[in-house]
C-alpha cells in the first residue's frame, strides 16, 4: 500500500504479507522503499529482496534470496 504515514508490517493474510510504504507508486519509488524496508526489517542485504511479479500492481511477489517463508515469518512476528 503505498502513500501511508510511515513504512509498517501490517500482517499475514495466509502467505500474503500486508505492507504499508511511504513512497508514492511513481517511477517505481514504491516498490525500492518497499525492498528496502523488507530487507531491513528481515535483516537481509538489499540486493536480497527482490520484485519478481506485480511492478505496478498493490500485490506483488517478493523474491527473498537465502530465506524461506517460514524463517521470513519467524522474523517479522518475532516468534
Amino acid at each position: 500500500m503505498p502513500n501511508a504515514p510511515r513504512n509498517a508490517v501490517v500482517g499475514w493474510l495466509g502467505d500474503a504479507l500486508k505492507v504499508k510504504v511511504h513512497a508514492p507508486a511513481l517511477e517505481g519509488r514504491a516498490n525500492e522503499e518497499l525492498c528496502e524496508f523488507l530487507a531491513d526489517a528481515l535483516d537481509l542485504p538489499r540486493r536480497a529482496v527482490t520484485v519478481l511479479r506485480g511492478d505496478k500492481s498493490r500485490q506483488k511477489v517478493v523474491r527473498l534470496e537465502g530465506l524461506d517463508l517460514a524463517e521470513a515469518k519467524r522474523r517479522l512476528t518475532g516468534r
